[in-house]
């Protein structure tokens, strides 16, 4: 490692943390009626779609009605986009003449995108129209990502609410989050992207002659716009194949700092959002440092093992230094390791390597933050899952020191418990037995492009990104057949949906319960010793889950090479 480099990581961090605590507090305004400098520019025309879509601004709807509406819209917009993706081939703005993608890949894509995923079994700049990347794909991103905040913005107001049913009007939610949130950020980004060299045209794609005099083909498009929402939406779905390592998506270190600043930034701000919604903002203090904290040692040992390099280059071909290998020279070892750390901790998916390029340790950390879910996490959903996990902390805990478990003012009872225990045991479910079925099934294997451990790894890695919504790959697995197709679209749907149900059914139990006042024998939860335990939670029940899995995988591995035995 380079002292630049770890300069050059911290730096970029604590940005983040900059600008997203007063985001946080903006948030905050927007989802209990303050009111801000941009009300006279948003208010006029939000009222207007209300009229539009025939909603009443002033009904409240309980958790039922706010989860109906919400998985309503889900399947409406999967199944609007699934019928894009089948007929985008007949279908205008195809100048490129893209033909439709078949039943299996059009059901990945369109359970991937709408759930906040954005895996992606195709390569963008052969595989989808520019219809479809501005009507399915960049649609999807916004609404997918204004879905996950309105969520964690429901189940708040359930914690905080006081012998209640109401947590909020989805609609008029959604709405606020488009308006005031997403569209003025990806605007004001894609606009900078564009001055940064980022393309946005509607043109087809180019042919040139290169200096050698040979002809090819460059394929372009509406690559800014995309490449906004992609980031700030915690998406990660690339324009092209390459995503993020691409020149088009992201050309220069400026753009690169820019897009992990832009996928660290909701999330982020969203633990600031949630301290204001408790009136506890030491509460935001402890988990800021907490989870931060855990993002700059993932970065660091991602950074650590990638300079150091592949000790079997070193004692065979006598070669040394950094392992550069599916990583692009103008970023560097630097800032690919944080954009690897981030792009798993906020759940993005989008790379600007190839993590099947990684050392064993190295792609440890992106599979291990994924496990985790709780490193922020993508937006929305990531604040539910750290939720999720602070109420079992706090069941446990109490039962450690022999206290009613009490969080935020409200008791934790046996129903809360069974709810977030169901929500957390769905990650692992459609992570270890899917991986399962692909390892013993021909179907399955027949996917693997590298042998040995880490095959493995890119099956198990696969299922993991799809049950966190994360969306990256290893990319060393076929993943574009039936089999990988249907059963990773299913993962994506289970992962996304039940976890948000249960979480959901929570909030709705959490809100009809009184507030009770904080005494002595409350057990404090904004306490760095309470956060301790948190953390410890965390990796204890993800090591008890996971290491059996990770120790055939990356972890052996790391062994084998350092015992300089080469995969057969």
């Amino acid at each position: 490692m380079t002292f630049s480099g770890v300069v050059g990581i911290i730096t970029v961090v604590a940005l983040v943390l900059i600008l997203s605590i007063p985001l946080g507090g903006y948030i905050h305004r927007v989802f209990t009626g303050e009111r801000s400098w941009f009300e006279p520019i948003f208010a006029p025309f939000e009222r207007l779609l209300y009229r539009l879509i025939g909603v009443n601004p002033k009904v409240e709807m309980d958790w039922k009605v706010y989860i109906k509406s919400l998985l309503i819209l889900n399947f409406v917009m999967a199944l609007f986009v699934y019928l894009v993706f089948r007929l985008q081939g007949v279908l205008p703005l195809n100048p490129d003449g893209v033909p439709s993608m078949n039943w299996a890949l059009a059901f990945n894509t369109a359970a991937s995108f709408v759930s906040n995923t954005n895996w992606q079994s195709y390569a963008g700049e052969s595989s989808m129209s520019y219809l479809g990347q501005m009507v399915a794909i960049t649609y999807l991103q916004f609404t997918t990502a204004a879905t996950g905040v309105v969520a964690a913005i429901a189940f708040v107001r359930g914690v905080v609410a006081n012998r209640s049913s109401s947590l909020g009007n989805f609609w008029i939610d959604l709405i606020k989050v488009h308006t005031r949130l997403l569209l003025p950020l990806a605007v004001v980004l894609a606009i900078v992207f564009v001055g940064l060299g980022v393309p946005e045209t509607l043109q087809g794609a180019a042919s040139v002659h290169t200096l050698q005099g040979a002809s090819q083909i460059i394929s372009r498009g509406p690559v800014a716009s995309l490449e906004a929402i992609k980031q700030l939406g915690t998406n990660g779905g690339g324009y092209f194949n390459a995503n993020s390592a691409h020149p088009f998506e992201n050309p220069s270190t400026i753009t690169d700092v820019l897009q992990i600043l832009a996928m660290a930034l909701i999330p982020t701000a969203l633990i600031a959002t949630f301290a204001r919604f408790i009136k506890n903002r030491r509460q935001g203090v402890v988990l800021y440092v907490l989870l931060t904290s855990t993002l700059l040692i993932g970065a660091f040992v991602v950074y650590a093992n990638e300079a150091i390099g592949n000790p079997m280059l070193h004692h065979l071909l006598g070669l040394s230094g950094p392992n550069m290998e599916g990583k692009e020279v103008r970023f560097g070892v630097g800032l690919s390791s944080l954009f690897t750390a981030a792009t798993t901790a906020f759940t993005t998916g989008a790379v600007n390597n190839m993590h099947d390029s990684l050392m064993p340790i190295s792609g440890l950390i992106p599979l291990l933050f994924m496990m985790f879910n709780t490193v922020f996490g993508g937006i929305g959903a990531g604040l539910l899952n750290i939720l999720m996990f602070l109420v079992i902390t706090v069941f446990l805990s109490g039962l450690m020191v022999g206290r009613t478990p009490e969080i935020f003012g409200k008791k934790i009872e046996a129903r809360e418990i069974k709810l977030a225990t169901a929500a957390m045991l769905v990650h692992p479910f459609v992570i270890l037995i899917p991986t399962a079925v692909a390892l013993v099934t021909k179907a399955g294997t027949s996917s693997i492009l590298n042998p040995g451990l880490h095959g493995l790894s890119e099956v198990l890695y696969a299922f993991t990104s799809a049950a966190a919504n994360n969306g990256s790959a290893f990319a060393g697995l076929n993943a574009n057949t039936t089999f990988y197709n249907v059963l990773l679209g299913l993962v994506i749907m289970i992962g996304r949906y039940v976890s948000i149900v249960a979480m959901f059914a929570m909030a709705g139990s959490l809100a009809k319960k009184a507030v009770i006042p904080e005494s002595v024998g409350t057990l404090r939860t904004d306490t760095y010793a309470f956060g301790g335990v948190f953390v410890a939670v965390v990796v204890i029940v993800g090591a008890l889950t996971f290491f059996p899995a990770l120790a055939i995988g990356p972890i052996g591995e790391h062994l084998q090479m350092w015992a300089g035995h080469l995969t057969r």
